[in-house]
């Protein structure tokens, strides 16, 4: 039996109270995946989500695939996309929370510091979420299908691997690449956007005719892999641009409004634009 992707979109996550937020419209968490990969009886899941509740319904979506889970696998250490693996945790015991070495590494400083994920999503998540361990492969077997594990480099602040599906000419991308969302250029540099824009390349290299992203507005038309990587090169060159040009954070986010006002999320733009300004 051929492998199969399915993928559970959490939607967008109300923010109450966030920092520098006076919008009138409700701020809130972009939309993240999940993806299950899965054989004829086993599956593999490509990252958890971080609320209690997500990972509640997360868990409830895993088991009426039928499959059983025997891997939980993140592709970077932001907690937004492990935090709620305990639900699903729980309802698969058999199954490993696991990540490549770069990223428990990252995983285990987001556990130490929650400061700014109080602030946006505080009392929602547990803060004593299990920490990924570290593989000694960078493959993955599901019913005789091999996966392939692979750290690009840096993207959204920190080491961003992917899960490459050669059987289906699919990427499952974390957040190497978005789809249709601003995209999390919180604190970045002149320095980290030219990295990220390597990884970008990087993915590229895979050929891939299918990007899975981690952040992907509910309403995006696909998961066409040209589309996405020419738009996530796209933002971030043009991000870059506008903090050179840009004379405060409403300048700055006017001049990214200008181009991508129909793509989802606007406080990760305010956030980011926020962060070129604080010091």
């Amino acid at each position: 039996m051929p492998l199969s992707i399915d993928v559970f979109n959490s939607g967008f996550k109300p923010i109450p109270n966030p920092p520098g937020w006076t919008a009138p419209q409700q701020a809130t968490w972009p939309a993240t995946t999940a993806s299950l990969i899965a054989g004829s009886t086993d599956a593999l899941l490509v990252d958890a989500l971080i609320t209690t509740a997500e990972g509640e319904r997360l868990a409830a979506w895993v088991q009426d695939s039928g499959k059983n889970l025997t891997t939980v696998f993140i592709t970077h250490g932001h907690p937004d996309h492990f935090f709620g693996a305990g639900p699903t945790l729980a309802a698969f015991p058999q199954a490993q929370l696991v990540a490549l070495p770069e990223v428990v590494s990252d995983a285990q400083r987001s556990a130490r510091s929650l400061e700014s994920w109080r602030a946006w999503l505080g009392g929602q998540f547990d803060e004593k979420a299990a920490i990924p361990t570290a593989l000694t492969s960078d493959e993955l077997e599901i019913d005789g299908h091999i996966v392939r594990l692979l750290a690009l480099g840096r993207s959204d602040g920190v080491i961003n691997s992917v899960v490459h599906v050669p059987d289906l000419a699919t990427v499952v991308a974390g957040d190497v690449a978005y789809n249709n969302i601003h995209m999390w250029l919180w604190r970045s540099t002149p320095e980290t956007r030219t990295e990220w824009l390597a990884t970008l390349d990087a993915l590229a290299a895979l050929r891939p005719e299918r990007i899975i992203t981690g952040h992907k507005d509910p309403d995006a038309p696909d998961d066409d892999a040209r589309r996405i990587l020419d738009q996530s090169r796209r933002y971030i060159e043009d991000f870059d641009q506008a903090t050179v040009h840009s004379s405060s954070v409403p300048d700055l986010v006017g001049r990214m409004m200008e181009k991508y006002a129909a793509y989802g999320n606007v406080y990760t733009l305010l956030a980011a634009a926020a962060s070129q300004f604080d010091n």
